[in-house]
């Protein structure tokens, strides 16, 4: 209602970091019982604001109203119990915990000084069904699905008494069909009251699903309660970037005959004996990009680690440019110019507390310009970095910070120059847009139009159908640890897609060769 106050109110809401401002006189208002989107690019202050939100950062200037009332958070435990409740972009579940434990953890309900998990799970199921979030609180997180692991979490914040949920980019690691049952959540917790915030960078979904839309850029409000049938994907975008929405598609084609990797009837097993990679067998020639689209879980990170002999193969061979590199250890595949976008890049691609420099030498440590002889040479991996940082548009205060004070989008910039250094021939790229702005997204599909241009091969594992459809060349589909489907990428729909990672089509597996 027009005279409802409501749910949150931030007032004039600036964030100063060294040498850096986050947030500048940043003004958001978000009503009772709507679900309100939260667009802007990677470092615009996004997260900055909604860490303030949350109470993991306190603001240098502006107010926070909480249904009416001026508050001031220490900490996230006062957000939590003025009813504000986050589920992050990377999930904080115990996998070797049931559902009902990571949803108490820390809240137990006691009775006789003893944990009550008989009202916990009735109080779990009632919200399950209420909200129609669908969890068997007795299965351990561990055998559950990227959809599942996503409702748990949102069970934890509801479970604490939350009226209003900060969705950070909940839909990065989804497929349409997840993403449409999680749609299908926040229209349930909307119509019981409860206010959503939605961080996203894709932008149709954002229209799809919010009832109002707020934009930042470089740190301040540009527009704020925007109504979805009044602005396009394209508008978005040019408030939040300055340009029109980018589409990942490739050019005229580039694909040689000249095969860079053959791999044939891979098999990766578990220590248990569970072949999580499965007679693979496929070939990505120079100028080529080959897509790998499956539901997480199904064997493309023990494929790529295979690949990369960060995992040893049960059985298969891997060939790379005619050398049977099967045995071969992960630095001397590296050596011999195999570039490596990991998929998660805080675990794997970068040291967050390292220097931007010091992160540049990652994986690379052996090689010129990063060494002389035995020694580190310091000033040559300097050098490198200013250039990377400069080609790459890497947007940094210098080259002495640590990676940890970068948005994910420049840090992915950081990661994608450093592979793309010296002349690489092979290029495996893992979701390698996940969690970043269309800003950055556009500039890393011309990073790998560029690369596929010069003749390198590159295998692209993603969770964003749109990017593997437009991105790739070939296309397969991977399903419990086997290619089920080879599909044509001019052709194929997300849904379609979407149906064939997950075997309801029950497509026969197409030519790999």
């Amino acid at each position: 209602m027009p005279d409802q106050v409501p749910a949150v109110r931030l007032t004039s809401i600036t964030k100063r970091f060294p040498g850096v401002v986050a947030n500048r006189d940043i003004n958001l208002t978000i009503e009772r019982g709507e679900v309100h989107a939260l667009c802007g690019e990677n470092g615009a202050g996004k997260s900055t604001l909604m860490k303030i939100l949350y109470g993991m950062q306190r603001p240098d200037e502006g107010t926070i109203e909480i249904d009416g009332e001026q508050v001031s958070f220490k900490g996230p435990a006062d957000a939590i119990a003025r009813g504000i409740g986050m589920v992050h972009q990377h999930f904080k579940l115990a996998d070797n915990l049931t559902v009902l434990e990571n949803v108490i953890l820390g809240a137990e309900p006691r009775k006789r000084g003893r944990i009550d998990f008989a009202a916990a799970r009735r109080r779990i199921e009632e919200m399950s069904a209420q909200y129609g979030l669908r969890v068997d609180p007795d299965v351990l997180v561990e055998t559950l699905g990227v959809g599942d692991r996503q409702r748990v979490e949102i069970l934890k914040v509801l479970y604490r008494g939350a009226r209003v949920l900060i969705l950070d980019e909940p839909t990065a690691v989804l497929v349409p069909q997840e993403v449409d049952e999680l749609f299908g959540n926040l229209r349930e917790l909307r119509a019981e009251g409860l206010t959503v915030l939605f961080i996203s960078h894709k932008l149709d979904e954002v229209l799809s699903v919010a009832d109002a839309i707020s934009v930042i850029r470089r740190g301040t409000s540009v527009a704020t309660c925007l109504r979805p049938a009044d602005v396009t994907s394209q508008q978005l975008a040019e408030l939040m970037v300055g340009s029109e929405l980018p589409t990942p598609e490739l050019r005229e084609s580039t694909v040689t005959e000249d095969v860079q990797l053959a791999v044939d009837g891979l098999t990766v097993l578990t220590p248990e004996g569970r072949a999580v990679v499965d007679g693979v067998s496929l070939r990505i020639r120079r100028g080529e990009i080959v897509g790998l689209a499956g539901v997480e879980g199904n064997g493309q990170s023990e494929l790529i680690e295979a690949v990369m002999g960060i995992r040893s193969a049960d059985s298969g061979t891997i060939v790379y440019g005619g050398d049977d590199i099967t045995q071969w250890a992960t630095r001397r595949r590296r050596e011999s110019g195999i570039a490596y976008i990991p998929e998660d890049r805080h675990r794997h691609g970068l040291i967050l507390e390292g220097s931007l420099w010091e992160n540049r030498m990652l994986g690379h440590q052996t090689r010129r310009p990063n060494v002389r002889g035995p020694w580190i040479d310091k000033r040559g991996a300097r050098r490198d970095t200013t250039r990377i940082v400069r080609e790459y548009d890497v947007r940094t205060p210098g080259i002495d910070v640590p990676a940890a004070a970068l948005s994910g989008g420049n840090q992915q910039k950081l990661i994608v120059g450093r592979e793309m250094s010296g002349d690489p021939k092979l290029l495996i790229a893992a979701h390698p847009t996940r969690g970043i702005d269309v800003g950055a997204q556009a500039a890393i599909w011309e990073y790998l139009r560029q690369a596929r241009a010069a003749g390198l091969a590159v295998l692209l594992i993603s969770a964003d159908l749109e990017e593997l459809i437009g991105m790739s060349d070939t296309l397969h589909v991977i399903l419990r640890g086997r290619l089920v489907a080879q599909v044509d990428p001019g052709s194929v729909t997300p849904e379609e897609l979407g149906s064939a990672m997950t075997g309801a089509t029950g497509s026969p597996e197409g030519d790999d060769e």
